[in-house]
């Protein structure tokens, strides 16, 4: 009887089990899909929320990255090729360069070596102790002198074409200007302006021989006639009709030659009209670039004169 009612109980047992077992299995196998129905109307709304709220977040923030990016550009320019000039204020040949590397925006950096050419120091790297006098690491021995070589050579380097043209046949008016003017003009310029600025002039010349004082008068004044011819040279040859030697836009061949004009206000030279409007057109068109250096040059002839008639 134990026995019996023991089976008899664990048969009972056995089928509640079952029957409790069962509702919760199936409970269990609805759970998952009930899960993801629950988890599917959750995500969908997040989902638009996210897409909705990323583009007025974009739009917001463009404009401010924008804004950021212009400040830092605005803090932060770029910067300029650095040119160490070693020159002398009173100088033509070096207001050249002075001029010229202000204009093209190469900010050059300024070394006044009066009293130093001959310095050992100097000699070492330029045996020729001539200013205008540029350093850069790019050159063969480091330094180049000469106004128009120094011009030529920065312009080459920097792409400036608005001052030396690409173009052959414009480019060989440019430096044909040059070269007659370093060849043709200026000697005739510094005959007539040396002795009256006091700057020593080449070996052979009139200005520093031992010719009586009449002799050297002579030449000064044969020189200052002779200076006529070439300046019409270069307004009805070089200019043909055109505002500068390299047409709309000073080039270096009309930055040489108007710095090269400043020197004969020391004699009183009487310009032609043309010459002081071209020359008060190339000072309007580069502003500071050309009137500060040519300020130095200028106030060096009126000191000069303001001695001679002291």
């Amino acid at each position: 009887m134990a026995k019996a009612a023991t089976k008899g109980t664990k048969k009972a047992a056995a089928k509640s089990a079952a029957k409790v077992a069962k509702p919760a299995a199936k409970a269990a196998a609805k759970a998952p899909s009930a899960t993801k129905a629950s988890a599917k109307p959750a995500a969908k709304p997040s989902a638009k929320v996210t897409a909705k709220a990323a583009p007025k977040a974009t739009a917001k923030a463009a404009p401010k990255a924008t804004a950021r990016a212009a400040l830092k550009a605005k803090a932060k320019p770029a910067r300029k090729p650095v040119i160490k000039l070693s020159m002398l204020r009173p100088s033509v040949n070096n207001m050249t360069v002075r001029v010229f590397a202000r204009a093209a925006g190469l900010d050059p950096s300024e070394t006044d070596a009066w009293g130093h050419t001959r310095s050992p120091e100097f000699l070492a790297r330029n045996p020729a102790h001539l200013t205008p006098m540029i350093e850069d690491k790019g050159l063969p021995r480091g330094v180049l002198w000469e106004s128009c070589a120094i011009m030529q050579y920065l312009a080459n380097k920097h792409g400036l074409d608005k001052f030396y043209p690409k173009a052959p046949a414009k480019r060989a008016m440019v430096d044909s200007a040059m070269f007659y003017l370093v060849g043709t003009l200026y000697p005739y310029v510094a005959r007539a302006t040396y002795p009256a600025l006091g700057f020593p002039q080449y070996a052979g010349e009139v200005g520093c021989s031992d010719a009586h004082p009449d002799k050297k008068s002579e030449a000064q004044k044969a020189a200052t006639a002779a200076i006529a011819e070439p300046l019409e040279v270069f307004h009805s040859f070089f200019r043909d009709g055109k505002p500068f030697i390299g047409g709309s836009n000073p080039s270096i061949a009309d930055i040489r030659l108007a710095a090269t004009l400043e020197f004969l206000a020391v004699i009183d030279y009487a310009l032609p009209n043309w010459a002081k409007d071209y020359m008060a057109a190339i000072e309007k068109k580069l502003g500071k670039a050309y009137a500060e250096p040519a300020g130095d040059v200028r106030g060096y002839i009126a000191h000069v004169k303001s001695q001679a008639t002291a």
